[in-house]
């Protein structure tokens, strides 16, 4: 039994991420822990200074109501985040799922996320601010998609039943990863596989797919395959969009930290253009 860790917030994408993750752990009997994480500020871990330049015996007044404002904001946000914890429970059974368990996290979520055991991390694209920068993926996301072990599955908006599956091969360890884990999971039995990579080289791509594809058969699947030339990013997207496809699986952040602050990355890319939800392998 494989275990599944699903990370909530405030934000619209929750319901959402708790939405496939019951379509996941039904579909293979895993157990679920859902984490709430409140940051530093939320917490009332570092209070706010915005004291200034005001003379002593007033800043200390004032500094005195900073911080039991930040107690008192500090208890509200742990109270909402167990009711959002509490709700997700319900949720979450109320679509079958049986083993669900809650945890409340104060601190940075990245060392939350170095804790957990999880087999598989669900998060929504966006955060709380989604309505307000809809062009931007969640920093948290991109945090956990560039430092997580497991597999991370982003959450689009809204769920739908999974039933196409697009795969980005481009033969590197990380797509390699993502082969292995679809040729043993039960979430992947019985679903559309279309592996596809973009290359200029047809004869060597076509050769790696080959491989990628007698993986998969000998664990039952029948998945096709297609070399596209063209930029990773433009060929993804587009099979995505014209596939009719409601899952991608690719690597993720293949490339180095440097190259990727000068010119992007395609897995940025693909989490923000693609509709779908996608499960990153690093």
């Amino acid at each position: 039994m494989s275990r599944l860790a699903a990370l909530i917030d405030a934000s619209a994408y929750s319901k959402s991420v708790l939405d496939h993750t019951a379509w996941i752990a039904t579909k293979s009997e895993n157990t679920v822990e859902v984490l709430h994480v409140l940051g530093r500020r939320e917490s009332g871990d570092r209070p706010m200074d915005l004291s200034g330049a005001i003379t002593l015996g007033a800043r200390t007044q004032l500094l005195e109501e900073l911080a039991k404002l930040d107690g008192e904001r500090a208890k509200l946000a742990q109270t909402h985040g167990r009711l959002l914890l509490e709700e997700a429970k319900l949720a979450l059974e109320a679509q079958g799922v049986a083993n669900v368990t809650t945890r409340l996290r104060l601190g940075d979520i990245v060392d939350t996320i170095e804790d957990t055991e999880a087999d598989l991390l669900i998060i929504g694209k966006r955060g709380e601010s989604a309505d307000f920068a809809k062009l931007h993926l969640g920093s948290n996301m991109e945090r956990i998609a560039r430092s997580a072990k497991t597999p991370v599955f982003v959450a689009n908006r809204a769920f739908r039943p999974i039933e196409k599956v697009l795969v980005a091969f481009d033969g590197g360890p990380h797509a390699l990863k993502a082969i292995d884990h679809i040729s043993r999971s039960p979430t992947f039995a019985g679903l559309k596989l279309h592996l596809i990579t973009a290359s200029t080289n047809q004869a060597s791509a076509q050769a790696g797919l080959e491989k990628a594809q007698a993986l998969l058969a000998a664990a039952g699947h029948t998945p096709t395959i297609e070399v596209v030339p063209g930029e990773p990013a433009t060929v993804i997207a587009d099979a995505v969009g014209k596939g009719g496809f409601d899952l991608l699986v690719m690597g993720a952040y293949g490339h180095s930290r440097i190259r990727n602050l000068f010119i992007g990355s395609t897995t940025s890319e693909m989490v923000r253009s693609c509709k779908v939800p996608i499960i990153l392998f690093r």
